[in-house]
């Protein structure tokens, strides 16, 4: 049997290292796209708490993530399996995490280094700014990466 194309995956995971704003973003902006095509989720390597400015930043695009539990990929493992085409990992240690789940997976990883915006320094703008430009960039990635998935269900 053959294993499905990772160019049209069917379950996508999006992994960083606390589950908190990079993986949840990327989750909610790839199952808007599509929103009965693709079984989408995300994890962590640790478990962290959702972060309030990458919930506001969401909701300025229309996505309520507010209800996010972060998990680690050892609880999703748990609760759901990790029966995933394609893993896209947003940080080194997730990326690191998911080469050593593929050693018994047969999924396919890619990485998407991605800044973290939780660092910034500044007034409320300046850090929510970061987190609009981390979105706008995972979004340009979503895009271009499922163009081909978003022409065919057109």
């Amino acid at each position: 049997m053959m294993a499905p194309s990772a160019r049209n995956p069917q379950a996508v995971l999006f992994a960083c290292g606390l589950n908190s704003v990079r993986s949840p973003m990327a989750e909610s902006l790839l199952q808007q796209m599509f929103p009965q095509g693709l079984y989408v989720r995300s994890a962590g390597v640790r478990k962290g708490e959702i972060d309030p400015f990458a919930v506001a930043v969401m909701a300025e695009f229309g996505q309520d993530i507010s209800t996010h539990k972060p998990q680690t990929f050892e609880e999703l493992e748990d609760w759901e399996g990790l029966n995933f085409d394609l893993i896209i990992t947003l940080a080194p240690e997730a990326h690191h995490r998911a080469l050593d789940l593929t050693r018994t997976l047969a999924a396919d990883v890619e990485y998407w280094p991605t800044v973290d915006p939780t660092g910034t320094e500044g007034t409320r703008e300046q850090k929510l700014a970061a987190y609009r430009e981390v979105c706008d960039t995972l979004l340009l990635r979503i895009r271009r990466r499922f163009a081909i998935a978003v022409a065919a269900s057109e």
